[in-house]
């Protein structure tokens, strides 16, 4: 479908299905293509909406940081949504995108029928670990804006973050994951680092008791600090459900797809009569 204009900004999204609705939320330096094998999987049940989160994909990069608050972020996902038809969605995101839905959830509750978090986390606790937070994510803005995407990608692909890719991705998928990062743009990565960061969001660890929704909570095995995250959010999180992904890092869904979407589709059938 066309983009769909929150305010001035583009938010591009893929429309595919039928049903409730599901929204797709990637990680940072992704697109919503990072989802076709999950919108495969589920379209024949659900109505699917896959967004280019702000920053990235075909949607708007905004030079003003302030576009890219997550609380600003966050109000412009639901307002998206409702604009093209839906008051309420089971919101999905990975990374970037599981902290953003689980910040919607916390602040637009009324937007969420059910949520699904991988390799997510609830932001950080301290003043101290965001303020470090924030410091090296300005680090990484810096490094975007002054050596360009190219050389920027290279070193984000070098983390230990990503070692499980070596051997869970082929080398045609590993291309095609390089060629989705190298097609973001300085200015939205740059931006999305500084409004959109783990340091720069709000703790919301100490609010997981109240989320009255259903909700799923995934990790990759190979992910010891997400799957442990996940966990420990599963265990504050009333009505939750821990599925750790075996032979997957941090992007179980592109890691080990047919296991991921398994468990995504049988989530979204278990809950469905109740929503």
């Amino acid at each position: 479908m066309p983009h769909v204009d929150v305010d001035g900004l583009a938010l591009n999204v893929d429309r595919y299905g039928m049903g409730l609705p599901v929204v797709l939320l990637h990680g940072f330096t992704g697109s919503r293509t990072s989802w076709y094998d999950s919108v495969r999987a589920i379209e024949g049940e659900f109505t699917t909406l896959s967004v280019d989160l702000i920053g990235h994909g075909w949607s708007g990069s905004p030079p003003t940081v302030e576009r890219y608050e997550m609380s600003r972020a966050v109000a412009d996902l639901v307002t998206m949504v409702r604009k093209i038809g839906f008051e309420r969605a089971i919101w999905v995101g990975y990374s970037l995108g599981g902290r953003t839905a689980l910040q919607l959830a916390i602040e637009h509750p009324d937007a969420v029928s059910a949520l699904v978090l991988e390799g997510a986390s609830p932001g950080l606790a301290t003043s101290k670990e965001r303020d470090d937070r924030i410091a090296a994510d300005e680090v990484l803005a810096q490094k975007v804006e002054n050596e360009g995407v190219e050389a920027f990608i290279d070193y984000w692909q070098s983390i230990p973050l990503w070692d499980s890719q070596k051997t869970t991705l082929s080398e045609p998928q590993r291309v095609a994951l390089r060629q989705q990062r190298l097609a973001q743009r300085a200015t939205g990565l740059a931006n999305s680092l500084r409004g959109m960061g783990t340091g720069s969001q709000a703790w919301v660890g100490d609010r997981l008791g109240g989320l009255n929704v259903p909700v799923l909570l995934t990790a990759g095995r190979l992910d010891t600090k997400f799957s442990a995250i996940a966990a420990e959010m599963a265990q504050a999180i009333p009505d939750a459900r821990l599925e750790i992904i075996e032979d997957a890092g941090h992007c179980a869904h592109l890691e080990q797809p047919a296991a991921f979407n398994a468990v995504l589709l049988d989530f979204l059938r278990g809950i469905r009569g109740r929503l």
